[in-house]
């Protein structure tokens, strides 16, 4: 169980790792992105997507040896045994995989949406609103319907409070404003191409908070994703200084 526990969750961050090809591919079939294999912006967007993407699964089914770093060990939640048992078998494992790569393609077409929503709404603070609200009404209902004990409802001064006091005003506030205005000053592309880059702050931050292993694999697919990053940005910086002057050139 422990086996198939661990292939799940290896799968899924596998997924995960696709939303800037996702993005890419929805990008050019809506016409916001082009591929421009002549130009050398172009062929750095492709090459960076691929190479960021190569990064994260370098990172998700390699290790390689152990690395050792001088750190701060700090045990939040006073685990002295492993991750707990895991339950399900085959069938939970196709659920989990179907449903991780559905939920990777709609957050890649929200971008989509969301781009062309700024462009003809460019206020993020009162969509991002709407977006909470209507999220936290759909949540309540559905929540309603699976978990009628309203004592699991409350929340003291523990962890959950600072959970929930962090999903909800950084994840769904935050983020989300940051997200819509990035999504109108850059593109789609542009924001997806950050999303393997949560594998390195996690990689690090674990083996220096969480007291577990940071290994070759994660050093190096780090590498490779930031170098991915480089050359997207790169080439987005080249396609936007272009566009700037062609009108300039016209006048």
């Amino acid at each position: 169980m422990e086996a198939l526990a661990l292939t799940s969750v290896t799968f899924a961050t596998a997924i995960s790792n696709l939303i800037p090809a996702i993005t890419f591919i929805l990008s050019f079939l809506f016409g916001m992105e082009r591929l421009n294999l002549r130009k050398a912006a172009g062929k750095a967007k492709i090459i960076g997507t691929m190479t960021g993407i190569s990064g994260a699964m370098l990172m998700t089914f390699y290790k390689g040896v152990e690395v050792k770093m001088l750190s701060f060990h700090i045990n939040l939640f006073n685990q002295r045994n492993g991750g707990g048992s895991s339950h399900g078998g085959g069938g939970l494992f196709l659920v989990g995989a179907v449903s991780s790569f559905f939920f990777n393609a709609s957050y890649a077409l929200w971008l989509i949406i969301q781009a062309k929503m700024s462009s003809a709404y460019p206020y993020p603070y009162s969509s991002t609103a709407l977006m909470c609200f209507m999220a936290a009404l759909l949540s309540v209902i559905f929540t309603f319907c699976v978990e009628r004990d309203l004592s699991q409802w409350k929340l003291g001064w523990n962890v959950r409070l600072l959970t929930v006091a962090y999903a909800g005003i950084v994840v769904s506030g935050v983020m989300v404003a940051v997200t819509s205005w990035c999504l109108r000053m850059k593109g789609p592309l542009f924001v997806s191409v950050f999303s393997p880059l949560m594998l390195v702050v996690v990689a690090f931050a674990g083996s220096t908070i969480l007291d577990e292993k940071l290994y070759l694999g994660s050093i190096i697919g780090s590498l490779l994703i930031v170098c991915g990053l480089y050359l997207v940005l790169w080439g987005k910086n080249k396609e936007i200084m272009k566009n700037q002057l062609v009108p300039i050139c016209h006048q």
